[in-house]
């Protein structure tokens, strides 16, 4: 079929449609697109190196090439897209979808999957091969999820989803950066200042200079006026610059699928939650005039993740929320490929660890500290307010699963592990560390269940409950929600635990004065987002 890419002029014939490459709105799009870029990959740089251990020639000479092409590939894609949407609807208002390596993602994948690995084998490459292989079974999920997310978004509550984003995005993406601004606090603390007040507020600043871009330099002017950083340090990461190249790693991603086992019980999930956000993602984009084909964009992003494993990255990109926030800054089709652009080739160059020694860390995660904040106040605002129980509850599975990984690391550090000290003794101390395993194991699709479930009760629909409740059992039994392992018959008391609580439900629809709520209207999700989810 034809695509009519002409619009009418003032005499009412055709004139051929004028989509420039590059506008004004374009460059304020760009600064703060790739600001938020540039502060991921130098956190995941930095996790990489300094809590798996994994040698620094390998992460700026394998991860971050992989990551690089990623990013411009990714990037373009998104960028064609637009311009065809453009031209099939004959306007030139299209704005590309972000795409980068996600936030959610890369916390789990460092602490949750390698970190663990690390600690019980202190093998570095170990730990390595299993985040690349738990990055390609995300990429599998979400390719799957292009052909069934749209049956699973329509049966699971948006309180669900949203609150489980939540617990992610409060634990294992705002409590690291808060906790790392306080070690400095009189750098970190300013720069927050500046984020929140740009980003929270309609103050701007004068000639409408990125808000981003003057965080970071007044935080790294900060830190270098009080002797925070070090020049030998910034000397010494020099000598790494270097052209890197993709190189395959199949071999390191085979041995990891080789234990693929245990991962499943976070990439299954992860991978669930990460094309439900992905429609979620395109449906906003879509509430803000630009209409992309769900399928396309979740093909791409799990196409993504398993090329991006196969040459050496553990870290899935995604497309990012904010694409309203870029919309509303003037960004079209350009912003996004040259934000890609800029990172890819400051990975490429290994340019990333000379950075990471002369941008001082306080002054770089505030931004996701606000992230964090963000993501975690949208879930309370995007839905009605009776829903917000469900949205605490959809956040309990997360809180537990990082109460688990700091308990385990202090004891790591400390040369003993839980099972040494004995469950008796950490209860004494006030630690329920069982219970808090348990609630935490495959904490992304337990929270979804758990939410759905108080959904449905909050709004009297105590069969669907108890048909949630059902799922919640046979995903326990299957190991797949708190459980160590998928396996048979993995977590029995837990599922039980799912089928009485279904069975109280099931009891309760047949009392009186139990007809559901009304419908109830859920709000539309703020549109203001600048920061990224996934």
């Amino acid at each position: 079929m034809s695509v009519d890419t002409k619009l009418p002029d003032e005499t009412g014939s055709a004139a051929p449609l004028s989509l420039p490459w590059w506008t004004r709105g374009d460059t304020n799009a760009f600064f703060g697109l790739a600001f938020n870029i540039l502060v991921n990959v130098l956190t995941l740089t930095t996790l990489s190196i300094a809590v798996v251990k994994i040698p620094s020639a390998d992460v700026l000479g394998t991860v971050l090439p992989a990551l690089g092409i990623a990013l411009v590939l990714g990037n373009l894609y998104y960028m064609v897209l637009a311009r065809r949407l453009a031209r099939r609807e004959g306007r030139d208002t299209v704005t590309a979808l972000p795409y980068g390596p996600s936030v959610p993602h890369m916390f789990i994948v460092v602490f949750v999957v390698m970190l663990p690995i690390y600690l019980k084998t202190n093998d570095p490459m170990r730990a390595w091969a299993a985040g690349l292989a738990w990055a390609f079974m995300i990429g599998v999920i979400v390719m799957i999820g292009a052909f069934v997310g749209p049956f699973i978004r329509k049966i699971t509550p948006r309180a669900a989803m949203l609150g489980t984003l939540a617990g992610i995005s409060i634990t294992f993406i705002a409590m690291r950066p808060a906790a790392q601004m306080w070690e400095a606090a009189w750098i970190g603390l300013p720069v927050l200042a500046i984020i929140l007040i740009g980003f929270f507020t309609n103050v701007r600043l004068p000639g409408n200079i990125p808000i981003g871009l003057v965080a970071l330099l007044v935080g790294t002017a900060i830190g270098w006026i009080g002797g925070y950083m070090s020049v030998p340090d910034v000397s010494a990461a020099a000598h790494d610059i270097a052209l890197g190249l993709p190189d395959l790693r199949l071999r390191l991603l085979f041995d990891g699928l080789s234990h693929l086992a245990p991962l499943l019980a976070t990439a299954i999930p992860l991978g669930v939650y990460n094309f439900t956000e992905a429609m979620s993602n395109v449906e906003s984009a879509a509430a803000a005039g630009d209409n992309y084909n769900l399928r396309s964009v979740l093909l791409a992003d799990g196409f993504g993740a398993i090329i991006g494993s196969g040459f050496g990255s553990p870290f899935p990109p995604a497309v990012y929320i904010g694409h309203p926030g870029w919309k509303d800054a003037g960004g079209r089709t350009g912003y996004s490929l040259a934000s890609g652009a800029v990172i890819g080739l400051m990975c490429l160059l290994g340019l990333f660890g000379v950075l990471a020694t002369i941008l001082p860390i306080p002054a770089i995660v505030p931004i996701l500290l606000y992230i964090g904040l963000l993501i975690g106040a949208q879930a309370f605002q995007a839905v009605p307010r009776l829903h917000a129980v469900a949205v605490v509850a959809a956040l309990l599975p997360n809180l537990a699963e990082w109460g688990v990984g700091q308990i385990d690391n202090a004891l790591s550090a400390a040369g003993t592990t839980a099972d040494k000290v004995g469950m008796d003794a950490l209860g004494q101390a006030g630690v329920v560390y069982d219970g808090l395993k348990t609630l935490g194991s495959g904490a992304v699709l337990a929270g979804l269940v758990l939410g759905t479930m108080v959904t449905f009760i909050l709004e009297k629909r105590f069969r669907a409950a108890a048909l949630a409740s059902a799922v919640g059992a046979v995903l326990a039994w299957i190991g797949l929600i708190h459980a160590s392992e998928v396996g048979w018959a993995a977590a029995p008391q837990v599922s039980l635990g799912y089928l009485f609580f279904g069975a109280v439900c099931g009891a309760c629809s047949f009392l009186p004065g139990t007809a559901p709520a009304p419908e109830i209207d859920t709000p539309e999700p703020a549109d203001t987002i600048e920061g990224e989810s996934t």
